[in-house]
């Protein structure tokens, strides 16, 4: 294997969400050489040159189009290809389809590259991170998802348009699943160290219980609402690509609540869902145990017993 360049990623798809999670790569400057790779090749040189054309206005960096051969010594893979969800469907209804369109992909990363950190994107993205982990016999630190950094950050948004404060201010996470099981965990919720139900007091926020349930609703629900409206979802998963991205690559240390396989946290275990994480240059470093009630926890077991049952059903099920 050659030896990997920590300026160097590629993106597997190059269906919406891939094409705009390389337009935020590039404008971010963390990468200065980006690979795109679909089974559609014509498809992935169309958008490595529309989005070439737009580097004399951002930072030097080389985009292309190119086959599994060329992800050799790459730093990040990042595979957001398989089914999109359609109006009506949830994530979990992808599964079958995308774990097939896994079983072709993952050995192909293998083959050429043994080090780089696999970030999945592709829905049911837990299910899909459990899959890839066993199917790349990958170090598990260097196998997570998305999972429930965008949910985290719709949740921070509607609570920030709640209380007329900024979003970055407003502390709380999405946990579990993404998808319908998920729980928002708002025992530890704040806004810049104020637990959250003592600064909705401070703003004049009453009923705080039905505007949990309000928000949480409304972050649950929020890609199906714009599926409905234009058909897929893509520019906010993008920037969630391009922030995991900054965490991993400059070794941050920021905690986001990415997917990775779970030993004993909250009783959980063997199943990957979501529970903020420390992520550095390795990957995931650490699991970071926030605050539960009693409810939280429980409605987080569940949520990993809905995903255990759908990831034994998907991987038995297929030869």
């Amino acid at each position: 294997m050659r030896e990997k360049n920590i300026r160097k990623a590629a993106i597997i798809g190059c269906g919406f969400v891939g094409a705009a999670s390389a337009f935020a790569l590039m404008q971010s400057g963390i990468f200065s050489e980006l690979v795109l790779i679909d089974v559609d090749r014509t498809r992935a040189e169309g958008e490595a040159l529309d989005i070439s054309h737009g580097l004399p206005f951002a930072r030097p960096m080389k985009i292309r189009a190119g086959d599994y051969a060329d992800i050799s010594d790459a730093a990040m893979i990042i595979v957001t290809a398989g089914a999109g969800q359609k109006p009506g469907e949830t994530r979990l209804d992808l599964v079958k389809k995308n774990v097939a369109v896994f079983r072709q992909i993952i050995p192909e990363i293998i083959k050429v590259n043994d080090s780089a950190i696999l970030l999945i994107v592709a829905n049911p993205v837990d299910v899909l991170t459990y899959a890839a982990l066993k199917l790349s016999g990958y170090p598990e630190n260097r196998v997570f998802g998305t999972g429930t950094v965008l949910d985290t950050a719709r949740l921070k948004y509607l609570l920030g348009e709640h209380l007329a404060v900024d979003s970055r201010s407003v502390h709380a996470f999405i946990i579990g699943e993404h998808g319908d099981s998920e729980i928002a965990a708002w025992s530890s919720a704040n806004v810049s160290g104020v637990p959250l139900c003592e600064f909705c007091r401070m703003r004049g926020s009453c009923d705080q219980e039905q505007v949990q349930t309000r928000i949480a609703s409304e972050v649950k629900n929020s890609a199906y609402q714009i599926i409905e409206k234009k058909q897929a979802t893509y520019y906010g998963i993008a920037m969630t690509v391009r922030r995991i991205c900054e965490a991993v690559m400059r070794d941050e240390k920021s905690v986001l609540p990415v997917s990775s396989v779970q030993h004993g946290m909250y009783g959980i275990e063997d199943v990957a869902l979501s529970i903020p994480a420390v992520l550095g240059k390795d990957g995931v470093e650490a699991i970071v145990p926030i605050q539960l009630s009693e409810k939280e926890a429980g409605a987080l077991r569940a949520s990993a017993e809905t995903l255990k049952s759908v990831i034994r059903d998907a991987l038995s099920s297929q030869p």
